[in-house]
């Protein structure tokens, strides 16, 4: 197969450009299906709804990149680099500053005694970062009460806790990375240009050891949330055993 040539070098680097800077500003994404269509007048008066988050036919994706200094995912398909320490299966999460909604300080590792589902997401104010939320909060049944929920991003705390009641989610913790991206480089998950985290999702067990880590390869697309939904049931169910 013929290499592409490198005159589309410029349009595929243009491409993630727009995209990063919908990622920073809010902006509805550069092309159909990386963040979702455009959100012009006519597509926003055909998803009202009376209630109910509006679910997007968004790609999932199921594999998984890996993290670290090095490591690359992409952005519409142009690779961008991680930054920070690699994390592995088995590790114990580590230390982290960051700030809830209500602008009080949380460390991230530390807490145990219950298991945890981290959702990591660039931005919020993103379609894909919103449904991945969403989806956080109301797709995983019952598990809400045996597992901590918790979405972590860039996203300044007001901003979050304004996402948060918007959008009527009261069962997820949500904590904000912005300060010094603690979070993200003690995990590998920090991209820098675009500064961002990367698309991810970790569960951690009671005992605060990493036992699952997805990270999207194409920071547009879902994580398969429905298999990290079952790996922390399977880890509940284990301990109720135990």
């Amino acid at each position: 197969m013929t290499a592409p040539s490198n005159r589309h070098r410029p349009a595929r680097l243009a491409a993630c450009v727009a995209l990063a800077a919908s990622l920073a500003a809010g902006a509805p994404a550069a092309r159909a299906g990386a963040e979702g269509p455009p959100d012009d007048e006519a597509a926003a008066k055909s998803e009202v709804k009376p209630k109910g988050f509006l679910y997007r036919e968004i790609p999932v994706d199921r594999g998984t990149a890996p993290t670290g200094d090095g490591a690359q995912v992409t952005i519409i398909g142009n690779p961008v680099v991680l930054h920070g320490e690699r994390v592995r299966v088995g590790e114990k999460l580590r230390a982290a500053t960051l700030r809830d909604p209500a602008l009080e300080t949380v460390e991230i590792a530390g807490q145990g005694g219950r298991v945890r589902i981290l959702s990591i997401v660039p931005s919020l104010k993103t379609k894909t970062c919103e449904q991945q939320t969403h989806y956080l909060s109301e797709k995983s049944g019952d598990l809400d009460e045996q597992v901590e929920l918790v979405t972590i991003s860039l996203d300044s705390p007001k901003t979050q806790g304004r996402f948060a009641r918007d959008a009527g989610i009261e069962n997820v913790t949500f904590l904000s990375d912005e300060s010094a991206a603690d979070f993200g480089r003690a995990h590998g998950l920090l991209i820098e240009q675009p500064r961002m985290l990367a698309r991810a999702v970790i569960v951690v067990d009671a005992d605060d050891v990493v036992r699952y880590v997805q990270v999207v390869p194409e920071v547009s697309h879902m994580p398969d949330m429905q298999a990290a939904f079952d790996f922390a049931r399977k880890l509940v169910e284990q301990g109720s055993a135990g």
